[in-house]
């Protein structure tokens, strides 16, 4: 059972506060993890929760089942080497850094007993609606329950091919940022045409929450629902063919690759 499960997070940055934060929002007991970061007085607020917060790594996996690391790619390396000798048998390692791979991380930490794979959420985790990519190479069924159980509760999860990983990184992870540029030019607009900044994000966000939403529990292409709102000579088809011939669809994805070429080199 996942409750009685220990967690620790390696590097409670913006990601891992916020898998912390979304644990504790789907009842995981906060006393069951752990968090560490070099300036330890920014986890205050974690701590506050009941979250352990620590600046030693290799205390903080020491008793853990369930060790999620989320460093800076930079720094994982470093890290993993201080905290191998302190990782156990049966202890499943899950790395939500982007652009290191599992035999990376295999070759680093040299112990074979330790089950490692990946997670690629984005920081919506913090209100349990993430979009999480999950690699598990190698795991038995138990395993990946263990996984999906985590995930799960934390929105949605599903499983990839590790050689997909950089691809979730760029629509799942940077999707966010995406997305909420998206919104911040909508608000833009809406306050062009008269409404003030706040009646606009209001109109903005539930509308795009809206239109999620639809293709959700629909299970429909957008292209389906774009044309029950687009009659001929109408003003919506009229808006979205300025976007298109000012390049809006191709920008985003241009942005997507550029995005994912970067990850590659």
């Amino acid at each position: 059972m996942l409750s009685t499960k220990k967690i620790t997070i390696i590097g409670a940055g913006n990601l891992g506060t916020s898998i912390a934060r979304g644990l504790i929002k789907d009842n995981f007991p906060a006393t069951n993890i752990t968090a560490t970061r070099r300036k330890v007085e920014q986890l205050e607020d974690l701590e506050k929760l009941g979250v352990t917060v620590t600046s030693d790594n290799i205390i903080a996996v020491q008793n853990a089942d369930i060790v999620l690391v989320a460093l800076k790619p930079f720094k994982i390396i470093d890290i993993l080497k201080e905290v191998a000798p302190a990782l156990r048998e049966g202890q499943i390692l899950v790395s939500v850094v982007s652009g290191v791979a599992i035999e990376k991380i295999k070759a680093t930490i040299e112990n074979p007993n330790i089950i490692i794979c990946r997670a690629m959420p984005n920081t919506a985790i913090a209100i349990n609606e993430s979009m999480t990519c999950l690699a598990a190479p190698g795991t038995t069924e138990g395993q990946k329950a263990i996984l999906k159980d985590l995930f799960s509760g934390l929105g949605q999860s599903i499983f990839i091919n590790e050689e997909l990983m950089d691809g979730a990184t760029v629509l799942a992870a940077c999707g966010i940022a995406f997305v909420m540029r998206f919104i911040r030019a909508m608000v833009q607009g809406g306050i062009e045409i008269g409404f003030d900044s706040k009646t606009a994000s209001t109109i903005a966000n539930q509308t795009v929450k809206g239109a999620a939403e639809l293709l959700i529990q629909n299970r429909l292409h957008p292209e389906e629902e774009i044309d029950k709102v687009t009659t001929p000579k109408g003003y919506t088809i009229s808006g979205l063919n300025e976007m298109e011939h000012n390049g809006f669809s191709s920008s985003l994805i241009k942005g997507i690759l550029t995005s994912y070429n970067k990850i590659e080199k």
